[in-house]
């Protein structure tokens, strides 16, 4: 029982230490929820990432990918697939030294997840399942690397990577917050994939170049960029860029409404819910700064650059949303503000 503790023990401490490596901005947010919500959404995140690493990994085939994620549905059944999963890392030849880390330490994490409580461990299971049964199919649907032909098609892509996380989270926040009751919840469930989604689409919109070059996926509807008379092969084209920068504008207004719909989501939970509501609006007003980048850019669209806003803005913007976000109409003109120019203190 000792040793079983002390293994406990170092998993804990071991998804706590790699969680700002997978991701900075989702580490910031999730220091700042309640400690009986911040463990379930952890171990969700690192679970997601899990399958997104070895969705994203260019040296496998579709056929083997399809397969590695059916593995990894399985372990949340049988506790010696989750153990012995970790060996799939022999196979992540393109995966950055912390992603394939992570995916090392998918026993632990299974570990740690068998300790939630029974509705907890439903809930991550539920959407976890959700979303990697979508990128199953996305794997196969695109085999030599996924090339989106409508918009339609996009939403689609964009519910499974995330729109799913909406529903996870809303679902632990009922489960856990004792100010998000049934009412609160039935007003949380109309947006919280628009709340996720917003998120995924700056992300997709911003690293249009990075994704190209780097991990084989064009999320740019063909169907935009016939319109314009350009196509998937000429997405960065240097002599094709205004068309190309003109095909985004429909799914830059994606975004922007989804982001209100997101505000939207964070203003229906209750002010008594301020850890909860700190966490969700940074990703939000982040998003915000990047569309305001995006609407004046072209950069996505060159090869080797992205579009990003920066370290001062962001943590200008930490530093105004922990007290600018208590209510909701000084989370109005937060958001309004970070729309309008880059939000510095002292500029």
């Amino acid at each position: 029982m000792i040793a079983r503790d002390e293994t406990l023990a170092d998993a804990h401490r071991h998804s706590r230490s790699i969680l700002p490596r997978v991701s900075r901005t989702f580490a910031l947010g999730i220091k700042l929820l309640p400690p009986r919500l911040e463990v379930p959404v952890r171990l969700g995140y690192l679970l997601c990432r899990i399958a997104d690493t070895v969705e994203d990994e260019l040296t496998l085939g579709a056929e083997r990918k399809s397969a590695l994620l059916d593995a990894f549905l399985r372990c949340f059944d049988d506790e010696g697939d989750a153990e012995s999963y970790g060996r799939v890392v022999d196979e992540l030849g393109s995966a950055n030294d912390e992603y394939v880390e992570l995916v090392a330490s998918t026993g632990s994490v299974f570990r740690m997840y068998r300790l939630l409580d029974p509705p907890t461990q439903l809930i991550l299971r539920r959407w976890v399942t959700e979303m990697v049964r979508g990128m199953r199919a996305f794997v196969l649907e695109h085999p030599a690397g996924i090339r989106v032909a409508t918009v339609h098609e996009f939403r689609r892509y964009c519910y499974y990577v995330a729109g799913t996380v909406g529903h996870l989270l809303t679902e632990l926040w009922y489960e856990h917050s004792y100010v998000v009751g049934r009412k609160t919840f039935e007003r949380l469930l109309a947006d919280c994939e628009a709340f996720g989604e917003a998120l995924q689409t700056v992300n997709i919109l911003k690293d249009i170049a990075w994704d190209a070059e780097h991990e084989n996926a064009v999320y740019v509807p063909a169907e935009l960029l016939r319109s314009q008379g350009s196509a998937h092969e000429t997405l960065l084209a240097a002599e094709r860029r205004r068309a190309n920068r003109a095909a985004l504008n429909p799914l830059i207004d994606l975004a922007q409404d989804d982001v209100e719909r997101a505000l939207r989501y964070i203003e229906a939970l209750p002010a008594a819910a301020v850890r909860i509501r700190l966490f969700c609006v940074l990703p939000v007003l982040f998003a915000i700064a990047t569309l305001r980048e995006l609407e004046g850019s072209d950069a996505m669209l060159i090869p080797g650059r992205s579009v990003k806003i920066t370290r001062d803005e962001v943590k200008s913007i930490i530093i105004a949303a922990s007290t600018s976000t208590l209510t909701n109409p000084s989370l109005r003109w937060l958001a309004d503000r970070v729309r309008k120019r880059p939000f510095v203190f002292g500029r």
